[in-house]
């Protein structure tokens, strides 16, 4: 393959934030149906061999995207705060979901592409660019529902498609 001076120094991009976005919100939204999916007497006492209670990864969940998005967007450090009040409620749990899905599209709106590749510390402690901050956004929430299918499936319970986003 030939490059040129200027080939070689010339950024390509693959995905433009707008579709990022639309990844990750199809991810939220399957995220959103496996919590669904789960009896509410289950959220948050159902276990694996010593894993959380999905209701408990979720208040992760909760605490990353939003906090998350926000900090970049604003450039203000936010601290990383799990202690969420759902009052052991799916119907929180979710009312708080579809908040934290607009706060995302509100703050993202403001996060210009060429932010993507600056150095931030998220939550005052991780360390990485705005691309890959929102790509462990994105891989963690991934993880979480994973083990959410693992416990709908020891429940007898069928999780959605994981294609279907």
């Amino acid at each position: 393959m030939e490059t040129t001076a200027n080939s070689s120094t010339k950024t390509q991009q693959v995905i433009n934030p707008s579709q990022l976005l639309d990844h990750w919100q199809g991810h939220r939204s399957l995220t959103r149906r496996v919590i669904e999916a789960f009896p509410e007497d289950k959220l948050f006492e159902f276990s694996i061999g010593g894993m959380r209670p999905f209701g408990e990864m979720t208040l992760e969940l909760l605490a990353i995207a939003a906090p998350g998005i926000k900090e970049i967007a604003t450039g203000k450090t936010v601290e990383f705060n799990e202690k969420i009040d759902h009052g052991k409620s799916k119907a929180k749990i979710l009312e708080l979901w579809d908040e934290a899905t607009g706060e995302i599209n509100t703050h993202w709106a403001t996060v210009k592409p060429e932010r993507f590749q600056d150095k931030i510390k998220t939550f005052g402690q991780y360390e990485g660019t705005v691309q890959s901050s929102v790509f462990y956004f994105i891989d963690n929430e991934i993880h979480h529902r994973g083990q959410g299918y693992v416990y709908l499936r020891a429940l007898g319970i069928e999780p959605p498609a994981f294609w279907e986003r």
